[in-house]
């Protein structure tokens, strides 16, 4: 099959039979509710720059068999494609200024990947073939995965096993002849409500004990027992309200869900990982790896359009030659381009796994990902101080459209003369949806926690960082001999 259309995607979820709840009801059409619509054009934006010629070399991979597939479907060969991964992953967020949520599954397919090679390696399962026919079929038909990590964990003190409610880490309840049955959830799922199918991977390393929880396997949308109640973002209901303008970003978003598995029907060829429990771990850090990386390139091109933003509200402001402003934004750029840094070079130095797939640099990558959990804060908040207090208080554009109401507005809240109040307005709302609206749940707060908190990046830092060896190369040039 041909590399699907934007088109074509979203008329491909419309044909999903999914079980979605937002504010206590069933949604019963997904793809055209205003609230859910902009997260699935971000997803969409992946196909169709996957359709142009200047774009392709980005966004498609030719595989050794000939078959040209999206690059979100794609195991990373070389360093070459842990680069490339990373610039795409920039243009989609200058695209969209908005989570385009397929690099979970994209980082999921390469974990499972190598992980599933070394289990079957040790255990003598046939889990590495299960996940390269689940690959296969989700690069021919062209489709989007969601990866699934994150437990809701309960009581953070105890093991799985452990827990008052033993569901609070995603579990197989049941072994059959031909599949198992898992019930439980996962929290905080970006793009579940846009995929066609889901990767679900175990969220910690686990010891003997809870083996019921080291399981790995995927499923469509449509599976039955698998519904999700979608989250609340700041300023939601606005999309609600008819206004483009309030909006801030009225055409891309991003949507996450509480995805719950209530014994749902996994066969065994769509096992992954079973009870295996000494490689839950591998596959956790793995993705979590390739996940940190992701974030060297995502938040690098929201961050573009965020800077970009503050630069205009500078301009409409008549500020722009205001030397603090020049130097806040060199700032703004400084850390941006920092965190691009950060993810190139953890792709550049990239190492061969023993399946054949290559695996980003993990120290660099986990210091990719610290960098991220504070430098967007500090970009946000550079750009709110350049755009200033009217971003978070000009009234409505109902107020704005209104007869009485709006020739105030327009007269008041004008900046410079030779660009429209209503165009300033504009620039001032994209900035308050990226720094405080639905847009900063991918912006601001994932920066923190996505792929994990900034205490998991610590902890693989002191693990990755070679101390040791540290400690020779200082002693070797001071002459200490012991």
């Amino acid at each position: 099959m041909a590399l699907m259309t934007g088109e074509e995607y979203i008329e491909s979820i419309r044909k999903i039979n999914m079980e979605v709840y937002m504010f206590g009801e069933k949604i019963e059409n997904p793809v055209d509710d205003p609230i859910l619509r902009p997260s699935l054009n971000s997803v969409r934006m992946t196909y169709d720059l996957a359709q142009m010629p200047e774009y392709e070399d980005l966004m498609t991979v030719t595989l050794e068999d000939g078959r040209k597939i999206n690059r979100f479907t794609n195991i990373h060969r070389n360093t070459d494609d842990l680069i490339k991964k990373v610039k795409m992953q920039r243009l989609l967020g200058q695209k969209t200024a908005a989570c385009f949520q397929r690099c979970v599954g994209m980082d999921a397919f390469n974990a499972v990947y190598s992980t599933t090679f070394e289990t079957d390696k040790a255990c003598g399962t046939n889990y590495h073939e299960n996940f390269l026919n689940f690959m296969k079929y989700c690069q021919d038909n062209d489709l989007t995965i969601d990866g699934a990590m994150t437990d809701p964990k309960g009581d953070r003190s105890l093991a799985p096993h452990a827990q008052a409610d033993p569901d609070m880490y995603l579990r197989v309840v049941e072994r059959r002849p031909d599949g198992i049955v898992v019930r439980g959830a996962k929290a905080h799922q970006t793009g579940m409500l846009n995929s066609h199918e889901v990767i679900v991977m175990p969220t910690i390393a686990m010891r003997e004990e809870d083996k019921d929880y080291a399981v790995a396997f995927s499923v469509p949308l449509d599976a039955p027992g698998l519904f999700m109640i979608i989250g609340r973002q700041s300023c939601d209901t606005r999309k609600l309200e008819g206004s483009e303008l309030d909006v801030g970003n009225a055409e891309f978003g991003g949507v996450e869900a509480l995805t719950i598995f209530e014994d749902v029907f996994v066969p065994n060829d769509r096992i992954f990982l079973n009870g295996e429990v000494e490689f839950a771990g591998m596959m956790v850090e793995r993705f979590a790896g390739y996940h940190r990386q992701s974030y060297g390139g995502c938040k690098v091109g929201v961050g573009d359009v965020l800077i970009g933003a503050a630069a205009v509200a500078a301009d409409y402001n008549g500020a722009a030659k205001a030397s603090h402003v020049k130097d806040k934004l060199i700032e703004m750029t400084h850390l941006n381009e920092t965190l691009y840094a950060c993810g190139i070079a953890c792709s550049a130095e990239g190492n061969q796994t023993e399946s054949g797939n290559y695996m980003i640099d993990l120290l660099l990558a986990n210091v990719c990902k610290q960098n991220v959990t504070r430098f967007p804060y500090e970009i946000v908040r550079l750009a709110e101080d350049i755009a200033g207090g009217i971003m978070v208080t000009a009234p409505s554009e109902k107020d704005f459209r209104d007869p009485k109401l709006g020739k105030y507005v327009e007269k008041y809240l004008k900046g410079i003369d030779s660009v429209s109040t209503e165009n300033r307005l504009r620039i001032l709302r994209l900035i308050e949806n990226l720094a405080l609206g639905t847009a900063a749940v991918g912006y601001r707060t994932e920066s923190m926690h996505g792929a994990g908190s900034p205490q998991a990046q610590r902890i693989m830092i002191a693990r990755q960082g070679n101390l040791a060896m540290k400690k020779e190369l200082a002693k070797t040039i001071a002459h200490i001999k012991e």
